[in-house]
């Protein structure tokens, strides 16, 4: 997961706080109010167009205020004229407009005129203000500054709130509190309340004067937080300097890196100039930071260092839905599953859904209907498959109405991972809260495996960095029908690197041939039933390669049956390492000694019967034992005399070549 500007050191909040501050006797001089509303202004954003959305039945948009289901708009926040044609509000509302889906922030007056945003012409993220200009500005008198406000003073927040008029709180200015970095500038502190929208707006004294730019709310205490106007009027006209600390985390791991979010803007810029510019900067800090994290655990993340040695020893998976690699506290890395449910689609498709940190994971199983050539080339096509079983619905007052399509992506690119596997990394609008999904997507032969996030629109790119991250640390066995894994491996589908030279030959009731380095495994209906609904599932082993890594082939699963047990297994088992656990050891041990249940014994349980053995012959010598070995086991549900068992097991093992026989 990321933790970008949201987790700052001074957070920041979109000041929906508390409105209970102690009530003055004091109010503002009512020959000055009028000019303080001509001088207050919302900014907006304009509603994004939908037509890309669809919904399970008409929106109740009765439901909503009338002025809110009225608006062209979206009020995000409150500004206010600071001089002659230049106004005022806080980034973090004018962020909004950020690789926003629903266009530009603008500036609305009382009067409902919209104004669009022209410079840019101070500027300062770490201090959370935007100076700038717009076109056809309005004729307004700016508020009178006062640049020495006392401290206990009255002092009176102003906010244009959700678009309802301006409103004004009074209260006192209490404290100033170094900001936290540095302590290179000084924070106001005052205990007049505000409400969703105020961030941004104007702090006036008791006159009416402007003396702050009213930004946060102070966690657990009812004060808020405003910017000195000092600290706005003496800022660089020519060039706005970037300074702001940061902290990024991924979800593999607990580590996290710190590191100063440093940039140069030229001033006054054009806003669409200064979106790139800030933009381009920014991703590349974010950038740098994934890559610093990473690099500060080279030598020991996963499949690296002794933290790896445990699962790289059981490396094969083979569960068909996603688990997470990650890192414990204690700096061994596992396989973290997730708990997840299931929903049937039509025509015996269905849907696994579940969490795992801020991650959604699904695996979806596509409808009988469906072709592999339609489901891989059509991302709308799959998005729309995985909205029938996510329960992502849009609040209309008090109901919520399910959304059954996103229409096509904004973008949809294709990222390998470190062992070869081909992603689709696709992003989706959500155009009605200026929101994204942002979606890695990994064929598989009955459908998709995916991990996703929701997110604002702003925080695009590094969702997307940080999900291509994570495709590395995603662990899941490749499943399908017979008839799934023929259309998948003939298909256009980008195959993973492991797989790029597998050849499976199905000759219904007759022949199975599976093919891929280092495994080959072939029989014929003496053995099991061979059907275009058998399945077969594909595990893989992470296997050192020089002085990397690779993903290599490292189970089969050959089942006659969806409904039944009857199956083929082919495992492949890791030496341990010196450091292993003795329970490793001790397993290695067995298999080394061919003892049970890999004996050639049958046995039974849970009404199964079962007989396994080892691949090869046993080594002279503990010293000479291999690096890794494979395994066969049969099984068949109920009981079944012990020689036919032998003899199925016999027929396996004539038809298996791996690398080490």
């Amino acid at each position: 997961m990321l933790i970008r500007h949201r987790v700052m050191t001074r957070l920041l909040f979109l000041v929906a706080l508390l409105p209970g501050a102690p009530v003055l006797a004091v109010s503002l001089d009512p020959a000055v109010l009028p000019k303080v509303q001509a001088a207050t202004f919302e900014v907006v954003l304009p509603k994004a167009d939908e037509s890309t959305v669809t919904y399970e039945k008409p929106l109740p948009l009765d439901l909503l205020p009338f002025q809110f289901r009225n608006d062209k708009y979206v009020s995000i926040g409150t500004a206010f004229a600071v001089s002659d044609g230049h106004f005022v509000t806080a980034f973090h509302v004018f962020a909004a407009g950020i690789d926003s889906v629903s266009g530009a922030p603008a500036l609305r007056d009382s009067g409902g005129h919209v104004y669009a945003i022209d410079q840019i012409t101070r500027f300062s993220p770490q201090e959370d203000f935007v100076e700038f200009t717009v076109r056809d500005a309005p004729k307004v008198k700016p508020l009178a500054i006062n640049r020495n406000a006392p401290l206990n003073d009255v002092v009176f927040a102003v906010g244009n709130a959700l678009g309802t008029g301006v409103v004004i709180r009074d209260g006192l200015y209490t404290s100033d509190t170094p900001e936290e970095q540095d302590g290179r500038w000084k924070w106001m502190r005052f205990s007049a309340a505000a409400s969703p929208g105020n961030s941004g707006g104007p702090l006036l004294d008791k006159s009416g004067k402007l003396v702050g730019v009213v930004l946060a709310k102070s966690p657990g205490e009812n004060l808020n937080y405003a910017l000195p106007i000092n600290r706005v009027l003496d800022a660089s006209t020519t060039k706005a300097d970037i300074d702001r600390r940061e902290n990024y985390v991924l979800d593999i791991m607990d580590d996290a890196q710190t590191g100063n979010f440093r940039g140069s803007i030229p001033l006054p810029i054009a806003y669409p100039d200064f979106m790139a510019t800030y933009l381009k900067q920014y991703n590349a800090f974010i950038e740098g930071q994934l890559k610093a994290l990473l690099a500060k655990s080279a030598d020991t993340l996963y499949p690296r260092g002794s933290g790896s040695h445990r699962l790289l020893v059981d490396s094969q998976d083979m569960d068909t839905f996603p688990s997470i690699i990650r890192r414990s506290a204690g700096g061994t890395w596992n396989r973290v599953g997730a708990e997840h449910g299931t929903d049937r689609l039509a025509d015996n498709g269905y849907l696994e859904l579940g969490a795992s940190g801020k991650n959604m994971l699904f695996h979806l199983r596509k409808p009988d209907s469906v072709s592999s050539v339609s489901l891989y080339g059509d991302p709308k096509l799959m998005m729309d498959l995985l909205l029938k079983g996510t329960p992502l619905n849009r609040d209309v007052g008090n109901q919520k109405i399910k959304i059954l399509s996103l229409g096509k992506p904004v973008s949809d690119e294709l990222h390998v991972d470190r062992y070869g596997r081909r992603w689709y990394m696709r992003v989706f609008a959500l155009p009605y809260m200026n929101g994204i999904i942002v979606i890695a997507a990994l064929p598989v032969p009955d459908g998709y495996i995916a991990i996703a996030r929701m997110a604002s629109a702003s925080d695009r790119h590094a969702h997307s960095i940080d999900l291509e991250a994570m495709t590395d640390f995603v662990s899941v066995g490749y499943g399908g029908r017979f008839s799934q894994w023929k259309e998948f491996l003939s298909s256009k589908a980008p195959l993973p690197d492991a797989l790029r030279d597998t050849t499976l030959s199905v000759d219904y009731d007759k022949r199975f041939d599976f093919t891929s380095k280092p495994i080959q495994i072939q029989f014929g209906p003496n053995l099991q039933k061979i059907q275009p609904d058998s399945k077969l599932v594909v595990a893989f082993a992470v296997v050192p390669d020089g002085d990397n890594y690779a993903m290599r082939v490292g189970g089969v699963v050959a089942a006659a049956e969806a409904a039944k047990r009857d199956m083929v297994l082919v495992s492949r088992y890791a030496k341990p390492f010196d450091d292993s656990e003795e329970s490793d050891k001790t397993a290695w041990q067995r298999i080394l000694k061919r003892e049970h249940p890999l004996d050639r014994v049958p046995y039974t349980d849970s009404d199964v019967s079962f007989v396994g053995a080892v691949v090869g012959a046993p080594s002279p010598s503990p010293a000479a034992s291999p690096d890794h070995l494979y395994s066969v086991t049969i099984a068949v549900e109920g009981t079944h005399p012990p020689t036919a068992l032998k003899d199925k097991l016999n027929t396996a093992m004539k038809g298996l070549t791996t690398d080490n026989q």
